[in-house]
């Protein structure tokens, strides 16, 4: 039934797009113009210097953090460099913008010291924004191959006196390089699907992506034809991406993490490396920080008390935590279901072997949906129904049933695991011992699951109250969200609510992601002690 759900959501809308295009006249006029082409080759040359960029940075601070010593101060620069991971694109780009902007604190610095920094609008805007998120989730994926590597490896190396150089190309690259491919892909396909970031900071038609275009066509022009063509070609880079990660050997579930690392239990002691190692991880904590710093220190500068008695944010908080959270228990839902399904069928192979094509299907099915792009489907259905019924009547519904699909990945990455080690360890004693439904759910299931349902949870509805992708599309006056209110205020020049709005839905979300740390880390305390028995 999930499964056939999922099918459904992506196939109605790809089949209406190529409905839509099959009868549309002026599809060849479309792909002659030179602007969706320049388009095109914008979207992708974005996305390939943000992959360079994010991968090329984390690589020296990824070995700078595993150097550290195993404390609470690495955990602390991990647990930091997981919060961008859930935290809205809109409200990071407020922070970018009021850092790096105009008026912004850094670039007052620079113009102080007698540079002249570029404009935070183009190119130059969208790689900082891209780098803020995608910088912290190369370094922690990176760090976890790190962390697995032999402690032996270390020991040796500093018993040998190896140099920097030479140890980053005989021990640390090998261990770094499949991670950082697929590091690489995964993010060269989040920044061609990157839609908030380009909308905000794009700066005109010469710094525009497919996707913000396919909008400006559906929203502003209402030109269908064109919306068709870019959406497929939007859907066709999205696929050359997924075909290039899967190349890379990356698996799509490792950027989709949000619990603690393996501590390491041996860190090199020399002194010049450890000064330039903490100064690295210094630089990248300023970096990742900053932007969380500028959004909290502009949105106490507003009027917020004003703010939160509006009836219009009000309205659009309720709003937000409705949708949020039928789509964050859908995306709970249909994750367990599919992870159920999963592990029934390991169970039956007694965990042994090769998983039949059923099983691979069922585990691999979450992950799938990421093929085709929120903003893809989104459009497949506004173009499906607006013959039908009324599109905005629709919001809602299509709202909650596309974000919980987005959200099912990172549901499922924290559910299955559990599930998988819980069945495997319980599973038999449970079948000999008659204990079956109800109660074997009270009292063997549920104490196992439920810290990493919570942390699924928690963590679906940080994403799903964070959105604005779909809701761009399909909001209204009558379907208000948190990120949909921000855009309209920074549209009408409201900067001050912007900044005030922007506060709220980021002490929202960093707590329901502090959240699903915390509850993942239990999950894997308490895994962990399973495996020990």
């Amino acid at each position: 039934m999930a499964g056939t759900l999922l099918a459904a959501l992506c196939t109605v809308a790809v089949g209406a797009l190529l409905v839509q295009a099959g009868g549309a006249d002026g599809a060849g006029a479309v792909l002659a113009d030179p602007v969706v082409w320049r388009t095109l080759r914008f979207t992708l040359w974005q996305a390939f210097w943000s992959t360079v960029l994010s991968v090329g940075l984390a690589l020296p601070v990824a070995i700078a953090i595993t150097r550290m010593a195993d404390g609470p101060l690495r955990r602390a620069v991990l647990a930091l460099f997981a919060l961008p991971l859930a935290l809205p694109q809109i409200v990071a780009v407020l922070g970018v913008v009021a850092l790096y902007g105009q008026r912004g604190v850094v670039t007052g610095l620079a113009e102080q010291a007698g540079f002249d920094p570029p404009s935070i609008y183009g190119l130059t805007g969208i790689l900082i924004a891209h780098v803020f998120f995608n910088l912290p989730l190369a370094t922690r994926i990176l760090h976890g191959a790190l962390a697995v590597m032999p402690a032996e490896y270390e020991r040796l190396s500093a018993q040998l006196g190896i140099g920097a150089l030479a140890r980053f190309r005989m021990i640390d690259w090998p261990a770094m390089r499949p991670a950082a491919a697929g590091a690489a892909a995964l993010i060269f396909m989040l920044c061609v699907t990157s839609f908030a970031v380009v909308l905000i900071l794009g700066g005109g038609p010469r710094a525009t992506t497919l996707e913000v275009a396919l909008y400006q066509a559906l929203t502003f022009d209402f030109d269908i034809v064109r919306a068709v063509v870019l959406t497929l070609l939007q859907l066709a880079v999205t696929l050359a991406a997924v075909t290039l990660f899967a190349l890379a050997g990356g698996s799509v579930e490792a950027g989709m993490t949000i619990a603690v690392d393996p501590s390491r239990r041996f860190a090199g002691n020399r002194t010049a490396g450890a000064v330039l190692g903490g100064a690295l991880v210094l630089i990248a904590v300023l970096f990742v920080g900053a932007p969380f710093g500028a959004i909290l220190a502009s949105g106490m500068a507003s009027d917020l008390a004003n703010l939160m008695a509006q009836h219009r944010v009000q309205r659009a908080v309720l709003t937000s935590l409705g949708l949020g959270l039928c789509a964050a228990f859908l995306a709970v839902g249909l994750a367990y279901v599919l992870s159920r399904g999963a592990v029934a069928l390991a169970a039956g192979r007694r965990f042994a072997g090769r998983p039949a094509i059923a099983e691979t299907v069922l585990a691999s099915a979450p992950s799938l949906i990421l093929v085709v792009p929120p903003i893809v489907i989104a459009a497949g259905w506004f173009i499906a129904l607006r013959t039908v019924t009324n599109v905005y009547a629709a919001a809602p519904y299509l709202v909650i049933t596309i974000n919980a699909a987005m959200a099912m990945p990172f549901a499922a990455r924290l559910i299955h695991p559990a599930m998988l080690a819980a069945e495997a360890r319980n599973g038999r004693l449970c079948a000999h011992l008659g204990l079956f439904g109800m109660a074997r759910w009270r009292l063997v299931t549920w104490p196992v699951l439920r810290a990493p349902l919570v942390a699924a949870l928690a963590f679906a509805l940080a994403l799903s109250l964070g959105d604005l992708g779909v809701i761009a599309l399909f909001g209204s006056e009558q379907v208000q969200t948190m990120p949909y209110l921000i855009m309209q205020r920074m549209g009408a020049y409201r900067t001050q609510d912007a900044a005030g709005l922007a506060l709220i839905l980021m002490i929202m979300t960093m707590a329901l992601m502090l959240a699903a740390e915390h509850f993942a880390r239990r999950s894997q305390m308490i895994e962990t002690e399973g495996n020990s028995q």
